[in-house]
């Protein structure tokens, strides 16, 4: 099964290069693949700069900050618009800060490439219903099912 993922690069100062976007729809799959997701889906995944994710921090989260990504899921419970032209559910939108993904693969000390799987696999998660600002024991659940997506994956954390 294949997400459909659209990806849009919304500042000319940004740059992703196509094995990103093949990387981010790699993932967005592996997650769903993961949790068993078996309806056709789509996913809408923007790469933004600091900038404009701490402006929609602040519109839609009242956190006037930049952040590393943005989940907004389209369903609830398990439930999702339906998109004829594409004969898809639509989880919903990811906004993912190149900046964050940048400093915090060096900060993390791995390559951007995982970075970019995580935060992508992260708000997956988001998309698919988990909550970890509300709920630690789904935190707990969900950190683990990222590492095991991203193991399926090839881009386990090295020890």
């Amino acid at each position: 099964m294949n997400a459909k993922v659209n990806i849009t690069v919304k500042e000319k100062n940004v740059v992703i290069p196509k094995e990103y976007r093949a990387l981010i729809r790699k993932a967005c799959n592996a997650a769903l693949k993961y949790e068993g997701f078996i309806d056709k889906a789509e996913i809408n995944v923007t790469i933004v700069d600091d900038a404009k994710i701490q402006e929609l921090n602040r519109e839609f989260r009242d956190i006037d900050k930049s952040t590393d990504v943005l989940s907004f899921p389209l369903g609830e419970d398990g439930v999702y618009d339906y998109n004829p032209e594409t004969d898809a559910l639509m989880l919903g939108d990811i906004v993912i800060s190149s900046d964050h993904a940048l400093a915090q693969a060096e900060l993390y000390g791995h390559g951007i490439e995982r970075e970019i799987a995580f935060l992508t696999v992260h708000s997956m998660l988001h998309l698919l219903g988990y909550d970890h600002v509300n709920n630690l024991e789904e935190e707990k659940e969900m950190f683990y099912k990222q590492e095991e997506i991203l193991k399926t994956m090839g881009l386990e954390v090295k020890k």
